[in-house]
């Protein structure tokens, strides 16, 4: 069988040659000097003998009916929103996700820019490059705060470890609450947001973006918030009302926030958001970490031989 790697940044011929073992033949897509392609354009090659994909965005340009013998797809995200998912249900093709590879980097993206934010780093970064000496008006601990964490998977624990340790007090939203996960004092259902916003010191967003989740965070919920509460979305953009969002930070609702993730990416460049006040902005790159190759090809080596072995089952 032959698997297309359309997205294989951090694979060392050590990983390939692994993978090759489990009985795949690897495929990349053509590029210069002997690189494999970008997988973020159309192609005219053949893909008619491919079985297996790993990619991130390859069939949002690439159509996925021309892989006919296509049986399983192993993405480099941890979201699914970009999969074509009524062929993938329809055709019976298995699909995984990075789950749990960039919660490290996350959450620690997650405390430090809640961190900044607290400590003034914006304001005094900007003196430091002025040359001005000043105290900033506010410096605020983390002891104490409610953190609400809406998503309680590998991103979110992961967030919750470390905020608790900070001593906080974690609160995991989710759809189905259960069995209470490390670092959280307690767990309750989404539904229950409403009622835990006024509670809430720093609101984090890890969760996946869905129709019921698209513009949870809107308006009328940013009025429910603390007033002064930090917001961090490190999950997708359009679950967060950027002009709302915008209008908090402007009347001080929301004392800061960090963005990682917009409804359109790149920002364009005439997008208000540049210049919002207290508002750390970055390229959605809160998930890079140095340690994601080896801890992705782990995964893709388990989830992968987890597939071919049900293979021979059948």
């Amino acid at each position: 069988m032959r698997i297309l790697m359309a997205r294989c940044a951090g694979f060392t011929p050590e990983m390939l040659e692994a993978i090759r073992k489990l009985g795949l033949e690897p495929v990349f897509l053509p590029g210069e000097n002997g690189q494999p392609g970008d997988e973020e354009k159309t192609y005219d090659m053949d893909f008619s003998d491919i079985d297996a994909v790993i990619c991130y965005r390859f069939f949002n340009y690439n159509d996925i009916s021309r892989l006919p013998r296509l049986k399983y797809i192993h993405t480099t995200s941890h979201g699914i929103d970009h999969m074509p998912m009524d062929y993938i249900r329809s055709h019976g093709i298995t699909l995984c996700d990075a789950r749990g590879v960039y919660g490290v980097p996350m959450a620690e993206y997650a405390l430090s820019a809640v961190l900044q934010l607290y400590k003034s780093a914006p304001l005094l970064s900007a003196q430091q490059r002025a040359h001005r000496w000043k105290h900033p008006a506010e410096v605020r601990e983390l002891g104490g705060r409610q953190v609400t964490i809406l998503g309680t998977g590998s991103v979110g624990t992961e967030c919750a470890g470390r905020f608790t340790a900070m001593g906080c007090r974690c609160v995991g939203l989710c759809r189905h609450p259960g069995g209470m996960a490390a670092g959280f004092a307690q767990q309750r259902s989404i539904g229950e947001l409403d009622a835990v916003l006024p509670e809430t010191d720093i609101l984090l967003i890890t969760l996946p973006l869905t129709e019921e989740t698209r513009g949870l965070m809107d308006a009328r919920r940013f009025a429910l918030l603390k007033e002064g509460a930090v917001l961090v979305n490190i999950a997708r953009g359009p679950i967060v009302d950027e002009a709302a969002m915008l209008s908090a930070l402007q009347s001080g609702r929301l004392s800061g926030a960090a963005a990682d993730v917009f409804d359109v990416e790149p920002l364009p460049a005439d997008s208000p958001l540049w210049d919002a006040p207290n508002l750390i902005l970055t390229p959605h790159s809160s998930f890079i970490g140095e340690h994601n190759p080896q801890r992705f090809f782990d995964l893709v080596y388990r989830d992968t031989a987890a597939w071919l072995s049900s293979l021979q089952e059948d």
